[in-house]
């Protein structure tokens, strides 16, 4: 993974700098940690977060108007181009599942596409601090696909049921999961 020089940055730090930039929405705080944890060289997310450079930066100046993008340049890493056709069904899923229709939702739905693509549960490869920040993010986000999680299931593995789902399949377990070190958590037994 290519880091900038300033990643050397503690992801508490970049919170702070970032949230200082902020223009206001409630989604920023979530968006926020996004950032700093990649900034600081953390979690699984590509170069500019999966959205490309352009859009990364309207993104940037719609909701950070005052974070310097300019340093940015070279954090992350590639995306895996063989997953292609799965990107896709992710973008057709999550787009459908906005909760206005803003922008800002479809700049959420590549973020969180890329990190679905992470080997490591979804909010850890997006870099966030918590599972409940991705709770947060889903519903703010995608609330006609998040209330649908009623059992409270891990959310990659919950999207990725949904996609099996949508294809008339009912075996399905999101990517990667016998690599993930919380595996037995995932699929054992409920405590």
């Amino acid at each position: 993974m290519a880091v900038a020089a300033f990643a050397i940055e503690s992801s508490q730090a970049a919170f702070t700098r970032v949230m200082a930039a902020r223009r206001g929405d409630p989604l920023e705080e979530t968006l926020a940690r996004i950032l700093a944890s990649w900034m600081a060289g953390e979690g699984v997310m590509p170069e500019w977060l999966g959205m490309g450079e352009h859009a990364f930066r309207r993104m940037v100046q719609h909701h950070f108007p005052n974070l310097d993008t300019s340093e940015m340049l070279g954090i992350g890493s590639e995306f895996d181009s063989e997953r292609g056709a799965e990107m896709d069904d992710l973008r057709k899923l999550l787009l459908a599942s906005r909760t206005t229709h803003s922008q800002s939702e479809t700049w959420m739905t590549d973020i969180v596409i890329a990190g679905c693509l992470g080997s490591d549960h979804l909010w850890q490869d997006l870099g966030l601090w918590e599972r409940s920040d991705l709770t947060r993010l889903m519903l703010e986000n995608f609330r006609p696909l998040a209330i649908r999680n009623t059992q409270d299931m891990k959310w990659k593995k919950f999207l990725y049921k949904q996609l099996c789902e949508t294809e008339g399949i009912y075996t399905c377990r999101a990517p990667s999961c016998e690599v993930c070190a919380d595996y037995a958590a995932c699929f054992g037994p409920e405590v």
